[in-house]
């Protein structure tokens, strides 16, 4: 403590030296001034005074000058590079890039596809008006992409003042931030589209099922490796949109077979002629008969394909199949008896094993129903299907039944019960994890028949031209003959066998048609359905 008051002492002591010899050297100054100026004392402060106060004025300007003069001259390269984004210039274009989009920003925002703090900006976004309404094709905020709109489409329909129903998304293919959002000025289909014309069924990139909001052709890729099914109230276009998908097949698909049954007697008609079965029925067995057909096609193509990996040849080519079938639900229904109840747990299952194995043999099924209830097709056969299509429903429940258990829980579902059951063939599409907005064609009964009269012409071309194997011409044989049963003794000969041993003669029929004579009270012999199911299952 001492030390530290010596200290502050001595401190004090220094300053009242200073401040005395200031004062003196001050004194003297003006003490010179006024001798040598002859002047009054008062007379030399004011005057010295005035004379620093005028220094320190012109220094004060001076100044001022070489800094204006400073910030005219041209600086260095490196230096304009690094303080470029602080010159006024840059700061008026930076805050006209960054000005929002005000209705997508609000919108996008409020239905939590960008941040709060996040905005569509005005140089990233354009509004275009087109035929059916106005096209939004903007970026995303840096963090954010297509996803984020498209998880919440619904959301955002709101913020337009429109519903999911007047909203069509698509991406960009060169930027996952692009989007493109068009806005219906009126509900979907107000005004219908015309029919497509052939050249324009033909040329689209697969199986064209419809129209979208825009009037743009829609349907999927391919019916190779898939199935379809396709629920919807009554009276709500089902079967005219499935006649349009099966004029679409004849035109654009190439060559496959079909085979039809029709639960409504009279809803698939026009197509008979160049089906390569046709069946117009509400049997339950009726539709098991073509079930078994189908899967012992389908397990006679599976056993080429393994003769062909075995023999390391190249895997045969199969002609696709087509099974479509009309009012499906009624064939899974029984009548509680108990043997009902099995008839039903069998052609259930059969029906699943065609829908879920037999796509890589190139047969594919297509199930129609207007009873899309939790019961009218069982859940191991409604599970198998890739493609389904659902046209208008009373709740959000049957449409889980026709589009999955878990549709609204995938990306911007369209919920079928919001459809208008006034516009016939209105339909929600859902195929590889999308959904689309159709309205299915309805063409002229005149172009129908005369797509199905080519066909038929093109087929009986290509029937009169091919050579006939000894399965068919012994079919051919015996429908000439307008019998049901023919015995071996008499096949034979019509056949060029002219063995006279009846066993030898057995064995040479059989191994000629590839099949197994049978026994009745008649004797040892073909029968022709036999035969025709021999057919079949060859192909």
């Amino acid at each position: 403590m001492g030390k530290k008051k010596q200290q502050a002492d001595g401190d004090t002591y220094a300053q009242a030296a200073g401040a005395i010899g200031g004062l003196a050297i001050t004194f003297g100054i003006l003490a010179a001034i006024k001798d040598k100026l002859g002047l009054s004392w008062p007379a030399t402060v004011l005057l010295t005074a005035g004379a620093l106060v005028a220094l320190g004025y012109l220094a004060w300007r001076l100044k001022a000058g070489l800094s204006r003069l400073w910030a005219r001259d041209p600086q260095p390269a490196a230096a304009l590079k690094q303080d470029a984004p602080a010159t006024p210039v840059d700061e008026e274009q930076t805050s006209a890039q960054a000005v929002p989009h005000p209705e997508l920003t609000a919108a996008l925002s409020t239905a939590g596809a960008i941040g709060k703090d996040q905005i569509i900006r005005q140089d990233e976004a354009t509004v275009t008006g087109v035929q059916t309404g106005a096209l939004y094709e903007f970026l995303m905020p840096e963090g954010r992409t297509y996803e984020d709109v498209e998880k919440r489409l619904g959301t955002v329909a709101g913020m337009f003042g429109v519903t999911r129903l007047h909203m069509k998304m698509e991406r960009s293919r060169d930027n996952e931030r692009r989007v493109k959002l068009l806005k219906l000025h009126e509900p979907p289909f107000t005004h219908p589209f015309p029919a497509p014309t052939r050249q324009e069924v033909a040329t689209f990139a697969g199986i064209p099922l419809g129209h979208d909001v825009t009037g743009q052709l829609a349907g999927v890729p391919t019916f190779d490796k898939a199935s379809m099914l396709v629920a919807g109230m009554t009276q709500m276009g089902k079967t005219t949109l499935v006649n349009g998908l099966i004029t679409c097949l004849l035109i654009a698909y190439g060559e496959f077979e079909l085979y039809l049954l029709d639960g409504k007697f009279c809803g698939l008609t026009k197509f008979e002629k160049v089906a390569t079965r046709y069946e117009s029925s509400d049997a339950p067995a009726v539709f098991e008969d073509m079930v078994d057909e189908l899967n012992d096609r389908s397990d006679n193509r599976y056993g080429k394909l393994k003769d062909a990996i075995r023999n390391r040849q190249p895997a045969p080519k199969f002609r696709p199949v087509i099974f479509i079938v009309d009012e499906a639900a009624d064939f899974f229904a029984h009548d509680e008896s108990k043997e009902g109840k099995e008839q039903a747990r069998r052609i259930a299952e059969k029906t699943r094993s065609l829908v879920a194995k037999s796509l890589e043999s190139r047969i594919s099924t297509v199930l129609m129903t207007q009873r899309p209830s939790t019961n009218a097709i069982p859940v191991t056969v409604r599970d198998q299907f890739l493609y389904r299509l659902c046209l208008y429903v009373a709740s959000s429940g049957t449409a889980k039944v026709a589009l999955g258990d878990t549709y609204f829980d995938t990306v911007a579902p369209i919920n079928p019960a919001l459809l208008d059951p006034d516009i016939k063939g209105q339909a929600v599409l859902f195929a590889k994890g999308r959904s689309t907005l159709i309205r299915g064609f309805n063409f002229e009964d005149h172009f129908i028949w005369n797509v199905v009269d080519e066909v038929q012409a093109r087929q009986q071309k290509e029937t009169s031209q091919a050579p006939k194997s000894p399965l068919q011409q012994a079919i051919d044989i015996m429908r000439s003959a307008g019998v049901d049963f023919m015995l071996t003794a008499d096949l034979a000969p019509a056949l060029g066998i002219t063995e006279t041993d009846a066993v030898e003669r057995g064995k040479q029929l059989s191994t000629l048609l590839g099949a197994q004579a049978g026994r009745t009270s008649q004797g040892r012999g073909y029968k022709l359905a036999d035969l025709m199911a021999a057919a079949r299952s060859s192909s």
